[in-house]
């Protein structure tokens, strides 16, 4: 899982799929943090995007650097805890002005199972169980 943040983290931007009744939904990402042998992400609960995993977990993700890309797909639970919350905006402190673990917007998921591959044009595709 480590891995998988690594490499998350190097791209910058991500792009998280999600699906709106029969359409996919696209949008970038940056948040990526390992919190309690977990990879989260986070949001806003105002957000589509949050409306669309509460009505359907299962997301991917997909990012882009040095020639490799990595597919993360999984399902996201919600974690509602401050202490996850703190953890996550501490580490991303650029989110501050926007939200705050005290907030009612502000929510951190994380994935309760996934499968990320990375692939490349050069080598076999390596593929991550978390």
């Amino acid at each position: 899982m480590k891995e998988v943040q690594e490499f998350l983290k190097k791209c910058g931007i991500y792009y998280l799929a999600t699906v709106d009744g029969n359409k996919p939904k696209v949008r970038p990402f940056g948040t990526a943090e390992i919190f309690e042998d977990h990879l989260y992400i986070q949001t806003g609960k105002k957000k589509d995007v949050f409306k669309q995993i509460e009505k359907n977990n299962n997301v991917e993700l997909c990012g882009y650097i040095d020639g490799k890309w990595i597919r993360v797909a999984g399902n996201l639970q919600v974690d509602n805890r401050k202490e996850a919350k703190k953890d996550m905006l501490d580490k991303n402190p650029n989110l501050r002005g926007m939200y705050n673990e005290n907030d009612d917007n502000t929510i951190v998921l994380y994935f309760e199972s996934g499968i990320a591959t990375i692939y490349s044009f050069t080598e076999e595709p390596k593929v991550i169980n978390f």
